[in-house]
């Protein structure tokens, strides 16, 4: 382990791609669900198109545009649009609720829960995801992800790449930033971690994106980042667990 690493006491983790597969398990429960419905939808693009609201949504947020909505919220306005876009209709409130909280029931990456249980042995380990503490709670449940806290954008009404949430991680655990190691296998939030101090561990996940129009899988090369790793085991041998 390298020696500026040695005082890390904490990784957070950003969690849509870097600790579930969130593309395979929506298309997957949207095929069960749709056919069940008698639906004949493409439902990889669907679910395609429900990410790529994501980020407009939140910036409405970020930039004032509307108040402060939490991602389970912002998922279910979305989903309203994709509704009337396809054309499904006669859809009871219960059913348009549990269909939004698909969110909450997202399978880990095969390495995912031992490498965060070999991690959790050295670290304190939490979530800062754009994830509401509800979503985070019930997908952590779902999945068996084994944190210590849970901190969410709903405890400082910022979403990232604010600052106020890079920052939130070390001021809600009583550390310095740079005792706090932001995870995740996006560079832009690595990126905004870094300038607000924080350490940064890189996790490589090739099918996050399926070849979907999304984008193509972040990389980064040896140097780029405190820790560069191709899997959450990886990380974690890295980190001397």
């Amino acid at each position: 382990m390298k020696p500026e690493l040695a005082n890390v006491k904490a990784c957070v983790f950003d969690t849509f791609g870097t600790v579930v597969d969130w593309r395979s398990s929506v298309i997957a429960e949207a095929g069960s669900w749709g056919k069940a419905k008698g639906l004949n939808i493409d439902w990889v693009e669907f679910t395609d198109r429900w990410r790529l609201g994501y980020l407009p949504a939140m910036d409405q947020v970020r930039k004032g545009q509307i108040p402060w909505t939490n991602l389970d919220d912002l998922n279910r306005m979305t989903l309203e649009e994709l509704l009337k876009q396809y054309k499904i209709e006669g859809l009871s409130e219960e059913e348009k609720t549990n269909w939004a909280q698909v969110w909450r029931r997202l399978k880990p990456w095969p390495d995912s829960v031992e490498g965060l249980g070999r991690l959790k042995k050295k670290c304190i380990i939490s979530p800062l995801s754009n994830g509401n503490v509800a979503l985070m709670t019930n997908l952590a449940k779902f999945g068996g992800l084994p944190w210590d806290v849970i901190l969410a954008p709903d405890l400082v009404k910022h979403y990232k790449p604010d600052r106020e949430m890079y920052l939130s991680a070390p001021f809600y655990l009583d550390l310095k930033p740079e005792e706090v190691m932001m995870c995740a296998a996006h560079v832009f939030d690595l990126r905004a971690a870094r300038d607000c101090g924080l350490r940064t561990g890189f996790i490589y996940r090739p099918n996050e994106y399926g070849g979907g129009p999304i984008g193509v899988p972040d990389e980064a090369k040896p140097g780029d980042f405190d820790v560069v790793a191709v899997s959450m085991i990886d990380l974690a041998q890295q980190m001397g667990t």
